[in-house]
């Protein structure tokens, strides 16, 4: 019994219990003088007693330790989520959805999805939080919005909010959601409009200028645009690796030249034709790795519409479904939103 930490690895509740019964038997000063058994070899002991613990039968859990998050309700958070945050402005509401029919605020959104799927069961304690959205930091907000109900985000995505993590990405997040727990995927493009109803720019906080958003989208536009239009220099160059995901996002837009060039406002069209391609990719990322769902799994896709800072944003939802444990999907929720 020098090293008991030792022992664990043998077997942790004998360990544990061998361990005690010693302590039992000797007083404290001949215990560490003699038998050499630090506090820190105790310590070790306790933590890989609980952390070796055998998952149940069923699907594989990967947790060493389930940390157990507080029992507040997923709707009883997001009532929080928006406090000290704009209040809803009903002529802005009136611009933005006179551009985007069918958009809803933030506040409503992240209100509604947390209802819908606390009736299925999800919780901020059985729930992971999986996104595929733009790098832009605007499209944090709404990540942020759903990080504050349901805790960490897995990051699925990239450049214009295509999925680049891929078939490997979502299987290491699938690989994360808790035992006999549920996912929800948010996924989509991003596109600014200002307080005065310009589309493709945005006000950000700290910049006087009225800045592009999204500027990988509106840079891949700008590429199928010389392409379409005749004007694309010829070159043997390949794509830079250090810059492949906007080589990737002006390839998959690519298929969109005519519905682009034919649009009334192309910078509207633009995040509908992006949503279009990344709604394929991310379809087959699920069926790929839809083995690694637990419980269930929710997918919310959309274009995220971005506004000042004086505004709340808004959100176009374009899909919500939801797939059972055996990854089919058994329901489509949209037109609770």
């Amino acid at each position: 019994l020098r090293h008991p930490e030792n022992l664990f690895f043998i077997q942790p509740d004998l360990a544990l219990r061998t361990v005690c019964v010693t302590l039992s038997l000797f007083s404290p000063s001949s215990l560490f003088d003699n038998m050499k058994i630090t506090i820190a070899s105790l310590a070790a002991l306790f933590v890989a007693t609980e952390a070796f613990h055998t998952a149940p039968i069923g699907r594989t859990s990967t947790r060493i330790n389930m940390i157990v998050k507080g029992d507040e309700k997923a709707s009883e958070k997001v009532a929080k989520v928006f406090e000290g945050k704009p209040a809803e402005n009903s002529e802005f509401d009136a611009l933005v959805k006179a551009n985007f029919p069918g958009a809803i605020s933030n506040k409503q959104l992240a209100t509604k999805v947390v209802s819908v799927l606390e009736g299925k069961g999800y919780t901020p304690g059985n729930t992971l939080l999986a996104t595929s959205l733009c790098a832009d930091e605007l499209a944090r907000v709404l990540e942020d919005d759903f990080v504050k109900v349901y805790g960490n985000n897995f990051n699925l995505g990239g450049l214009s909010g295509f999925p680049f993590a891929g078939n490997t990405g979502f299987g290491a997040m699938a690989a994360h959601i808790p035992d006999d727990g549920y996912c929800l995927v948010v996924h989509g493009p991003h596109v600014g409009i200002t307080k005065d109803g310009l589309i493709g720019k945005v006000e950000r906080p700290g910049i006087a200028l009225v800045d592009n958003c999204c500027g990988s989208a509106i840079a891949a536009s700008n590429y199928l645009k010389g392409i379409t239009d005749g004007g694309a220099k010829i070159t043997t160059k390949l794509q830079s690796f250090s810059d492949f995901q906007q080589g990737a996002v002006q390839e998959l837009i690519l298929p969109f030249g005519k519905r682009l060039g034919e649009a009334e406002n192309r910078m509207k069209e633009l995040p509908y034709a992006l949503y279009d391609s990344q709604d394929i990719l991310v379809r087959d990322i699920i069926n790929t790795g839809k083995g690694g769902i637990k419980k269930g799994l929710a997918l919310l896709g959309g274009i995220q519409i971005n506004t000042g800072p004086d505004t709340l944003d808004y959100f176009h939802p374009l899909r919500f479904e939801y797939y059972n444990e055996d990854g089919e999907m058994v329901e489509d929720l949209l037109a609770l939103l």
